[in-house]
């Protein structure tokens, strides 16, 4: 893996290869389980309600009972199954292969044509667990045991604790799957820098103040923050807030390595990057809402939009780093902070 060098006005970006090998996607790729993951919202869960949820090649359940919320493999230990297809209530998780069953925490419970198998079953036969951490009703998984976050998510609480985010209502509505064919550290770097906004999203241009546009970078993370130009919709914040006398439209929060957490006047859009080779990116979209009235309003009126707009350019420049022509570039230092951080942040973790 190559570094970056630290001084933005000296450094060139990441070598076309981070974006067209498969080594290399690979090796990144392998260290994701050491992050924390979002896998859901509180209130989707009554009890007895399991959900399956996909990370890279991982597939995992995620379960709510009587004594809280679960997190374990979606495997079955006898021979690989992907046991539970849809979400829903359930009173038992029933590998559909053979008939494996296993409680709602993952504990193995029974399997037929088992009888005379000697020391069986064992703690092995349960299945695997991972660690869930809940912010906010905002629900996180390690799979790892490693855990490399460092409490990076202390910034977001501390700039937001004026927002009542737990009682933000979780609008199903609004969840999105995108598919799209580009690098996923290609769709990160395009979040990471509001240089393109007057060039590529012509409306959200006309929401935002681009001369007074902001990054902020921190240990695992980079924030921007959007300024309303005049007649958009801003954040109400309180006295004694680092931001208060500011028109903010918009906080876009990204935490490494791919998450990003987008507050609006209305709520809260969650954006989740989930790489799938080197040159294809599933990209989810959650959402929560604060202030309804407030929906299609401001900085974040289309996202469904801004998406497709960003697709255009992330696709079109996969196609172009391929060329034999492309190697790498240089950074802007008023615009591309946050890219620049990213792209040491990813060299010096793989």
């Amino acid at each position: 893996m190559v570094e970056i060098n630290p001084d933005i006005t000296k450094a060139r970006t990441l070598s076309s290869n981070y974006y067209t090998d498969s080594k290399i996607f690979h090796s990144i790729f392998s260290k994701f389980g050491r992050y924390w993951q979002y896998i859901g919202h509180a209130s989707e869960f009554d009890e007895g309600y399991v959900k399956p949820v996909k990370i890279g090649h991982e597939h995992i359940v995620l379960s709510r009972t009587t004594e809280g919320f679960h997190c374990f493999s979606n495997v079955c230990t006898h021979r690989g199954m992907i046991i539970v297809g849809d979400e829903g209530c359930k009173k038992s998780l029933i590998c559909p292969y053979h008939g494996r069953t296993f409680s709602l925490e993952g504990k193995f419970k029974k399997m037929p044509e088992f009888e005379s198998v000697e020391n069986f079953p064992t703690i092995n036969d349960d299945l695997s667990h991972y660690k869930t951490n809940i912010w906010e009703n905002l629900i996180f998984t390690l799979l790892n045991e490693v855990d490399e976050t460092n409490n990076w998510f202390e910034h977001v609480k501390q700039r937001m604790s004026f927002l009542d985010i737990g009682n933000f209502t979780y609008d199903s509505s609004r969840e999105r799957k995108y598919s799209i064919k580009a690098n996923w550290i290609l769709y990160v770097d395009n979040y990471l820098e509001g240089f393109h906004i007057p060039f590529v999203h012509k409306e959200l241009n006309k929401a935002l103040d681009y001369g007074q546009y902001k990054t902020e970078v921190f240990t695992g993370g980079v924030l921007q923050v959007g300024i309303a130009d005049e007649g958009t919709n801003s954040f109400d914040i309180p006295p004694g807030h680092q931001d208060y006398g500011k028109k903010v439209a918009a906080y876009y929060w990204w935490l490494y390595p791919n998450l990003m957490l987008n507050f609006y006047p209305w709520g809260l859009s969650i954006n989740v990057i989930n790489p799938v080779s080197e040159d294809v990116t599933e990209v989810r979209y959650y959402g929560l809402v604060n202030k309804e009235e407030l929906l299609g309003k401001g900085a974040g009126a289309d996202l469904d939009k801004v998406e497709l707009e960003d697709q255009f350019v992330v696709e079109s420049c996969q196609k172009g780093i391929r060329s034999s022509s492309y190697t790498n570039g240089r950074y802007s230092p008023t615009m591309e902070r946050g890219l620049h951080h990213f792209h040491m942040m990813l060299t010096e973790n793989n």
